[in-house]
């Protein structure tokens, strides 16, 4: 690295300004830890100054929320050298524990879902509609025996629009990923739009997700029916998963706004006798993977 030359204005400018830093006892306080000569420290006065009022703010932090740094969660900090000075953002307590609390989201795969989904908890969930009783209760039950069996059914939960569905299961995963489970949820619609393209064009990075996610341990299927059904949709893409999940006892999840006998209907693409025995075929592996309940709610995304 070439070595900074200043020229004879440019250090009496320095020294100026270091001497006018140094008038405030914290700033002194501060830079005499540094324990760096000042001909050193007078290059850098305005950035230890800010350095200054970021560790300022940390000290009188009470939680992350508060956080006036220009980086929330980190304080500009300045990193001795041999004769020189180096800064560094630095992660504060609250952040370390907020980062430690939210590692289990590592075990989650989150593909195209609402960001409130990363951090839907049993303690969040509302219980103030009795409607939601049933759901909790099988929620909690399948939470206790998997922790058991690893072998328990999947859900299949249908209601109306905005009722809570795909948190309420997002929130089982979650919790199980706290204790080390995997699991992914996919917002199907555009699964399979990404799928499609992908396949089209090579194919090999949505080769491996389709893969991943057929075989993941846990997986939520997320708003089925809503999605633009083609054969190759139908036939290859959910076939295959639901296939390979029941022969290797996956629990599988579909949330939905439509009950398991109209997604049938939904997924007759045509009115033939094949089509009508494929989307049976497709409906066959829905029941044995999951038990089907139904919720109709409070619709909370008007709240």
């Amino acid at each position: 690295m070439e070595k900074l030359v200043l020229k004879k204005e440019d250090k009496n400018l320095l020294k100026v300004n270091f001497a006018k830093a140094l008038k405030n006892p914290d700033f002194e306080a501060f830079v005499s830890k540094l324990e760096l000569n000042s001909d050193i420290l007078m290059k850098y006065t305005s950035r230890l100054e800010e350095a200054l009022t970021e560790y300022s703010n940390c000290k009188n932090c009470k939680a992350l929320v508060s956080c006036k740094n220009n980086i929330k969660g980190f304080c500009l900090t300045p990193i001795k050298g041999e004769d020189n000075l180096s800064f560094s953002y630095i992660k504060c307590e609250y952040k370390k524990k907020l980062d430690l609390k939210q590692e289990y989201l590592k075990n989650v795969y989150f593909y195209e879902v609402p960001p409130i989904m990363k951090s839907a908890s049993f303690k969040n969930i509302y219980k103030d509609d009795k409607k939601r009783l049933e759901i909790i209760k099988k929620i909690k039950e399948f939470y206790d025996n998997y922790k058991a069996s690893k072998e328990s059914k999947g859900i299949y939960l249908n209601g109306n629009f905005g009722s809570g569905k795909s948190y309420l299961i997002a929130a089982l995963f979650n919790e199980l990923a706290k204790l080390n489970y995997q699991s992914a949820i996919i917002y199907f619609p555009e699964f399979l739009r990404k799928l499609k393209s992908g396949f089209g064009h090579g194919g090999d990075e949505y080769n491996e997700l389709f893969e991943s996610i057929k075989k993941v341990p846990l997986l939520l299927i997320d708003d089925i029916g809503a999605e633009k059904l083609t054969d190759w949709a139908r036939d290859e893409i959910l076939g295959s998963i639901l296939q390979y999940r029941m022969d290797f006892k996956l629990p599988t999840f579909f949330t939905s706004n439509l009950t398991v006998q109209e997604l049938e209907t939904h997924l007759q693409i045509t009115t033939s006798a094949s089509d009508k025995i494929k989307a049976r075929r497709i409906i066959e592996r829905i029941k044995f993977l999951a038990d089907e309940i139904t919720l109709i709610g409070i619709n909370r995304r008007s709240e």
